[in-house]
């Protein structure tokens, strides 16, 4: 049995503040470097790169509302800037044998009203995932981690069936169906975190509103404006809150970069999401002590309806892939630090390896030649038009022009292109109802199970809708391997194996670049998942 106890990793060091800021110098959880003065007022503004789905945690399936889901609530563990994992509402955990695990809750933690956070809490939130009367697009994501949580989304057990257990008040037992060694870090995700059940219970789905919501993160929703912005405010029921230093976070629902850079330019914003492909030298240049680029544990490819009568041909699918000169899509055309993909699983990532092509390594003209005679072979002829739905945005549209190109003039194919707000693609994604859309994961925890749910055959996420038993098979091998070589090998396989039915195309492997702000304290180019927490921040007097 190996016991795992964290105690707090930040050590506060001494500070020099204003004589008309209100915190001490002991209240940080922030790590705050020697002789730094911290601003009188500390409020951030940052923009999210959309408008979020929800502020339900156990239907978040966003990068943008995760972001904001990250603020209001917290897991048992949560992720430091360093992307290492810290307590949360549990203060410590164990793992009694290779399947079981034994969080200990603070018995500080409280919800936003004042009521104290209870394992029983985290039971409710665990069943209302995998409930199939919730319908949570993040279910079979993670459900599949605990003990019969595929039956029950399955409906063929009940809830309370699930492997998540409260023995008392602050010890949550939680039970898996195989070893999940990176369960500490998959308990950080906002689904499986607390639910305050008599919210939902007074106020149904409106309990996620302003007045209404009650939650445990270090900030509590104080403003919605729908395609505005979103105002959080400091918690001070948050069981941290003498440590946290912004008292105010205000995102931004921007989605065309330039509008983005031009509110940073202008003062409005501290916190470009993504920078306009192709400006990231210039940027760099004229904006030295701003610019931020860090690969992260994240994909951009193009999802692929693999139901529709012409791509359902796996000669079609593997042609439209060949031709795509990735190298100089990342070199020349978005010129901003990504690297070519060629799998759904990235370099970085614990569990798998990235497998590239064969074909990645020819000269493009074999390519095109052979990707010409599979076209042929599935009776596809030059003139054929594809339908291709983008989120609106001068970054994917830039990306979408260049694939476009590259179909037209080596395959004789065109593409329609259809531009929407992001949570209508996502709806059109999860219908089924697009041929080829832009699409893009980021890992939720460390492991390559979070990319091969993408290629699962009952995942909510495959978009794709390419089932493969066999590749199914091998991830529960995998996942039920001791020895980690041997799991590695499994997924790695099945990862193979389902990308050799070329079910989607795997374009970069994420680098975001973006602009901060230098006086934004707290920003880390090693967080490889982008996944940052308000409280770990602070604003440096400027």
């Amino acid at each position: 049995m190996h016991t795992l106890t964290f105690a707090r990793r930040a050590t506060v060091v001494a500070v020099s503040l204003l004589a008309a800021a209100t915190v001490s110098t002991t209240a940080f959880a922030v790590v705050v470097p020697p002789g730094t003065t911290l601003a009188a007022v500390q409020e951030l503004t940052r923009n999210n790169g959309s408008e979020i789905e929800t502020l339900d945690p156990t239907n978040v399936e966003t990068v943008g509302g995760s972001n904001v889901s990250r603020d209001l609530f917290q897991g048992l563990t949560a992720t430091a800037p360093d992307n290492s994992i810290v307590p949360g509402v549990a203060s410590s955990w164990e793992q009694k044998d290779p399947t079981t695990w034994v969080f200990h809750l603070r018995a500080n933690a409280k919800w936003s009203n004042g009521a104290p956070v209870v394992a029983a809490d985290f039971v409710y939130g665990c069943q209302r995932l995998v409930d199939p009367k919730t319908g949570s697009p993040y279910a079979s994501t993670l459900g599949t981690f605990f003990v019969n949580g595929d039956d029950i989304i399955a409906g063929k057990k009940p809830v309370t069936a699930l492997g998540v257990s409260a023995p008392d008040a602050h010890t949550l037992v939680v039970k898996t169906p195989f070893p999940v060694p990176f369960l500490p870090e998959l308990m950080s995700y906002g689904n499986v975190g607390p639910v305050y059940k008599p919210a939902v219970d007074k106020f149904g789905k409106d309990w996620v509103k302003p007045g209404n919501m009650v939650n445990n993160g270090a900030y509590v929703l104080k403003d919605w404006q729908v395609n505005n912005k979103m105002v959080l405010e400091k918690n001070p029921q948050y069981w941290n809150a003498s440590q946290v230093a912004i008292t105010k976070v205000t995102y931004l629902p921007v989605e065309d970069e330039n509008t983005d850079v031009k509110l940073y330019e202008s003062g409005n914003n501290d916190w470009v999401y993504q920078l306009p492909s192709g400006t990231y030298a210039r940027y760099k240049q004229q904006y030295p002590k701003d610019i931020r680029n860090g690969s992260i544990l994240a994909i951009r490819y193009y999802a692929l309806n693999n139901q529709d009568p012409l791509l359902k041909d796996v000669r079609v699918r593997k042609a439209l892939s060949m031709v795509i000169d990735r190298d100089v899509l990342s070199v020349k055309v978005m010129a901003d630090g990504q690297r070519p993909a060629y799998s759904i699983i990235p370099y970085g990532i614990q569990g798998a390896d990235p497998i590239a092509y064969d074909w990645a390594s020819w000269p493009m003209d074999l390519r095109v030649a052979e990707a010409r005679k599979l076209l042929a072979e599935a009776g596809v002829k030059p003139g054929t038009t594809l339908h291709f739905d983008y989120n609106t945005s001068e970054y994917h549209k830039k990306m979408a022009l260049f694939v476009a190109s590259e179909w037209k003039t080596k395959l004789g194919i065109a593409t329609s292109l259809d531009a929407m707000e992001f949570k209508v693609l996502l709806k059109k994604r999860h219908e089924g109802n697009f041929q080829i859309s832009r699409d893009g994961w980021n890992a939720d925890y460390n492991d390559a199970n979070t990319f091969l749910t993408l290629l699962q055959c009952n995942s909510v996420q495959n978009d794709d809708r390419n089932c493969n038993p066999a590749v199914d098979a091998l991830i529960r091998k995998g996942n039920d391997a001791s020895d980690p070589v041997e799991r590695k090998r499994l997924l790695t396989q099945a990862a193979k194996l389902a990308m050799d039915d070329y079910p989607m195309i795997p374009m970069l492997q994420y680098s975001l670049v973006r602009l901060v702000k230098p006086y934004v304290g707290g920003y880390s180019e090693k967080n490889a998942m982008d996944r940052f927490r308000t409280e770990d921040l602070y604003i440096i007097k400027h």
